[in-house]
């Protein structure tokens, strides 16, 4: 049996053994990669509770559905909140909204079982034909929330600088693995003592590959110019056959 420690506890904290975590550090996804031809592409926006998700999938439907045929899939735990909220900012058409009720942690629902999300996918394709484009945000959830490859095709991750300019450098899979980092909220830097150079720096050195950042305010470009013109830019690097594209920072 272990002797008590300092405070009076028979278990101890982990002293004599420090734990290290690689930050970039994922587990193997559990599907395999979808390369069906014809299909809509599938972008999907993960991130912590009150990051900006929702706003952002607004503001890319406003920017991006006149020109590309564009749906949408929400997941919330238990209710149809984020999904009643697109449809009642009116950035699509009703019916090219579907909402997902994870029940669970949102990461289930996005990575171990997608079913209940491939569905939905699948409901929106049936309904409208020539779909292009399917957005899929997540539930909020922690820094290691990522999309299996077996759902989406890309990965946006969103973080917001109300929890400091530390974000970044915490790590996590979905930092440093996102196909594009977002540090949302930059406008409120100043008010929550966030260091913009500090968190764009740690951002991309925590990154692998070169993996793009972008800086973005809603409220000074509501229509997130840079981040929709990196979907316009994944969908070109798909129709030429590439796998893949670069983007330098942008701050709006």
């Amino acid at each position: 049996m272990p002797a008590e420690n300092e405070h009076g506890h028979g278990h101890g904290h982990g002293h004599r053994h420090p734990v290290n975590f690689d930050p970039t550090a994922t587990e193997p996804d559990p599907h395999p990669r979808r390369v069906d031809i014809g299909r809509a592409f599938r972008i999907g926006i993960g991130g912590p509770v009150g990051c900006g998700k929702t706003a952002l999938v607004a503001a890319l439907c406003r920017a991006l559905g006149d020109e590309l045929e564009l749906a949408v899939v929400t997941n919330d735990i238990y209710t149809t909140e984020d999904a009643d909220f697109l449809r009642r900012a009116g950035v699509l058409d009703p019916a090219r909204i579907e909402a997902v009720q994870t029940g669970a942690c949102p990461h289930t629902a996005i990575r171990d079982d997608i079913t209940a999300n491939l569905d939905a996918v699948e409901r929106l394709e049936q309904r409208f034909a020539g779909l292009e484009l399917v957005i899929i945000e997540s539930g909020g959830d922690n820094l290691t929330a990522t999309f299996s490859r077996g759902l989406v095709d890309r990965q946006i991750f969103v973080v917001d600088v109300s929890g400091g300019d530390k974000v970044p450098r915490k790590g996590g899979p979905g930092v440093t693995t996102a196909d594009l980092l977002l540090i949302n909220k930059v406008d409120l830097a100043e008010q929550v003592g966030a260091d913009m150079e500090v968190m764009v720096s740690d951002a991309h050195r925590m990154r692998r590959h070169e993996l793009p950042v972008i800086t973005q305010s809603l409220v000074r470009t509501p229509d997130a110019p840079d981040v929709a013109a990196w979907v316009r830019a994944q969908l070109g690097t798909t129709a030429a056959g590439n796998n893949g594209t670069q983007l330098t920072t942008g701050t709006t």
